[in-house]
């Protein structure tokens, strides 16, 4: 296989991935197989070029579902997948604010480090309370008002739940990041470095990529996975299962790790969707941080400098007044 057929199709990343799943066997985390199922090994080798020039030998199970991926139309990029309801549930008992969600996810968009369409925040919900991390990206709500206030028709919302943003139509005028209340959208002010993978690849809002400076950006749910029936690089990423990613029409999510039901995990553990009361009807719901696996000292005490400065007016409240 030739390494520009794998950049026509916009993904060079997963032949390092499944080299990684070849040697370490852990299948079920890589981006070459869905949560649900394992592929069982054909025995028939494929030997490919890797990202970094060298030859790998994996086993061809790792690579079916990239010949069934086909190029997504315009129309088929803004109307969703049928019959699908997207749906993600963040479990706030087991963030410990690893950051592996937020890397992972700035790897597969080509994003800049200082861009983060995942982030994750440091909430105290009174002065007696203790504090919590809280994971927050995009929540692709029912009743966007992003959605409403665009004068282009650059952001929309598809059938299968997700609100995509394309950047051909974008005229950045931010009026999408005024309107929205949870402040997810972010904004290319600069002409953004691209890499050799996704230089020339031509834009489709179901990837984001390439990206155009001047335009809006955000967290998008990575439909291009969902289609191959994989789950968010942020899903995956995370060691500590706290986000589970699934279809509500199946009420079926999952973590990497468990597929549980959707409306039994909402009820069993009092699962509630962020600022509900402003009627945007998100879709993203939370788990209250009951029971908390970490400390919460334990996400803070590792980060660099620059990154605790977002969390010391919690964290160190006594250097504030000094």
């Amino acid at each position: 296989m030739k390494q520009e057929e794998i950049n026509e199709q916009g993904r060079r990343d997963f032949l390092k991935t499944a080299a990684i799943a070849t040697i370490a066997a852990t299948a079920c985390g890589s981006l070459a197989c869905s949560c649900s199922s394992k592929k069982a090994a054909t025995g028939d080798k494929v030997k490919l070029l890797s990202p970094e020039g060298e030859i790998v030998e994996i086993d061809s199970s790792y690579l079916n579902h990239q010949e069934h991926m086909a190029i997504v139309s315009k129309l088929e990029a803004r109307e969703g997948i049928a019959g699908k309801k997207f749906v993600m549930v963040v479990d706030l008992a087991r963030c410990k604010n690893a950051r592996k969600c937020i890397s992972a996810c700035q790897k597969w968009h080509y994003r800049p480090e200082e861009t983060e369409w995942l982030t994750v925040k440091l909430l105290k919900d009174s002065d007696k309370a203790a504090p919590y991390w809280f994971p927050k990206q995009c929540f692709h709500c029912d009743n966007p008002p992003c959605v409403k206030v665009c004068p282009v028709d650059a952001t929309f919302k598809r059938q299968d739940g997700l609100v995509l943003i394309d950047n051909n139509r974008c005229i950045g005028c931010k009026f999408c990041m005024a309107a929205c209340p949870y402040s997810t959208r972010v904004f290319n002010w600069d002409e953004p470095e691209l890499s050799l993978d996704i230089r020339d690849l031509a834009y489709n809002p179901e990837t984001g990529i390439p990206a155009k400076v001047g335009t809006v950006e955000k967290c998008d749910f990575c439909p291009d996975r969902a289609r191959e029936g994989l789950l968010p690089p942020c899903v995956e990423a995370c060691p500590n299962g706290v986000f589970y990613f699934g279809d509500e029409n199946e009420d079926a999510v999952c973590n990497g790790e468990e597929t549980v039901s959707f409306t039994q995990l909402i009820k069993d553990k009092g699962g509630y969707r962020y600022m509900e009361e402003l009627g945007t009807k998100p879709r993203v719901y939370y788990l209250p941080p009951k029971d908390r696996q970490f400390p919460v000292e334990r996400g803070y005490e590792d980060l660099d400098s620059n990154l605790k400065k977002r969390f010391e007016s919690v964290m160190e409240p006594d250097k504030q007044k000094d």
